[in-house]
């Protein structure tokens, strides 16, 4: 079969990418043109004979489609916990996400072994967060139905018309009885970029997704601050918290907007196509002003790629706690049938060279957030193992909520502006 390549989910970004879209197109092309790579006569006759026996044994019948993509399915199951096969509705709700605007509840999930659902984050202002849903919250069944498929067949369950209810079962660590949740879908059109002005001088900026337009509304907000302010910044908290990612692309203009030149992030994989260097160009908006940035438990992703590149950049200080630890880059690769296939395809790394992966980047200032509310890439099964990962108990990621943070960044960024003054 032939495939083609089409990069959706916190993706290589086609303008910026050292080769375009079609370049990696014909490549896979010419990869799949090429003929499988050998596989034993023992492993084929193997799986003849499991297959032949599922179909005539099985307590109730099951046709070859059924089969066939039970076999596709468990073939992905044991890669990553980020690799799955997506049949095509469950495709275009991921098309939709990325664009930010859909019917839902507004979270972002993932799949754990026993097949219940990790919340890797609610996102800023939609039901699941004014409902209470927290990172680390495990979806165990949905409408008193247990779940049955993994993170993308879970997500369709959570979508539904405007208006309609969904019951989520909830199991929180450290809470010994599960609690319920009952949610009103929305229409979900996310503006990933909020802000205010704190004090005159002082900005804040939260950044809740990485979207297509997040760049765009990032500019926006800094120029309505310096206009509410009278005059330049003298200092901005960056707000990344329980941010669980998005478009590699956004996240690279995002962190190019405060940056003057050198390397944001590099991903490396075993293709061409997936081995890239993205660099900033010339022009900080914020014109070198200070910046706090806060992270937790809940950020990850393409929100880690932008800590990572201001704070090796010494561009910003990292304030909270350690991050999420999702260092890996999602291909989506359509099948001719109108499937998809969402394959872990290469790793990033931090201007310096880190890998984030499992192990999350640690904040230059630790604030504490409540102890044990939040899973982490570590804690998923199967997940990539990382340079230098370390094993620091399962689910003791901190997830840091409220206003406090705020006024402790602020108060750091007030600091840094007396101490510039008394060296002028």
């Amino acid at each position: 079969m032939r495939i083609r390549l089409v990069l959706l989910l916190f993706l290589l970004s086609p303008p910026m990418a050292p080769a375009p879209v079609h370049a990696a197109q014909e490549q896979a092309e010419r990869a799949a043109d090429a003929g499988p790579a050998q596989v034993p006569l023992a492993e084929i006759q193997r799986y003849v004979s499991v297959y032949r026996a599922i179909r005539d044994a099985y307590v109730e019948p099951l046709d070859d489609e059924q089969l066939m993509k039970a076999a596709l399915r468990g073939l992905l199951s044991d890669l990553d916990p980020h690799s799955a096969y997506l049949e095509a509705d469950e495709a275009e709700a991921l098309r939709e996400e990325t664009e930010g605007a859909y019917s839902g509840i507004g979270v972002e999930i993932e799949q754990r072994p026993d097949r219940s659902i990790l919340v890797v984050a609610p996102i800023d202002g939609t039901p699941a967060q004014r409902a209470g849903l927290r990172a680390g919250d495990v979806i165990v069944a949905i409408d008193g139905q247990a779940l049955d498929g993994g993170a993308d067949q879970t997500s369709l369950r959570l979508r539904g018309e405007p208006g309609s209810a969904v019951t989520l079962t909830v199991s929180r660590p450290g809470e010994p009885v599960p609690r319920e949740f009952t949610i009103v879908r929305e229409r979900i059109e996310i503006t990933s970029v909020s802000g205010r002005l704190l004090e005159p001088g002082f900005g804040y900026l939260r950044i809740s997704a990485f979207q297509e337009d997040t760049a765009p509304q990032l500019h926006r907000q800094l120029a309505r601050l310096r206009r509410e302010s009278g005059g330049p910044l003298a200092g901005l908290v960056l707000d990344l918290r329980s941010n669980p990612g998005g478009l590699l692309n956004a996240a690279v203009e995002a962190a190019d907007t405060f940056l003057e030149d050198g390397l944001i992030v590099s991903t490396r994989g075993r293709l061409s196509y997936a081995n890239a260097n993205y660099h900033a160009k010339a022009g900080d908006l914020l014109a070198g002003a200070p910046i706090v940035l806060l992270v937790d438990a809940g950020t990850a992703s393409a929100a880690e790629v932008m800590a990572a590149a201001l704070r090796d950049h010494r561009r910003a200080l990292l304030m909270g706690s350690r991050t999420f630890g999702k260092g890996s880059v999602q291909t989506v690769v359509p099948l001719e049938n109108g499937d998809s296939v969402k394959l872990t395809t290469a790793r990033y790394y931090s201007p310096r060279g880190d890998s984030i992966q499992a192990s999350g980047l640690s904040p230059d200032v630790l604030l504490r957030g409540t102890p044990g509310n939040g899973l982490r890439e570590q804690d998923l099964p199967r997940h990539l193992r990382g340079d230098g990962e370390r094993t620091d108990g399962y689910a003791r990621g901190e997830v840091i909520e409220g206003e406090e943070a705020i006024g402790l960044a602020l108060a750091r960024l007030k600091d840094e502006q007396a101490v510039a003054r008394r060296g002028d």
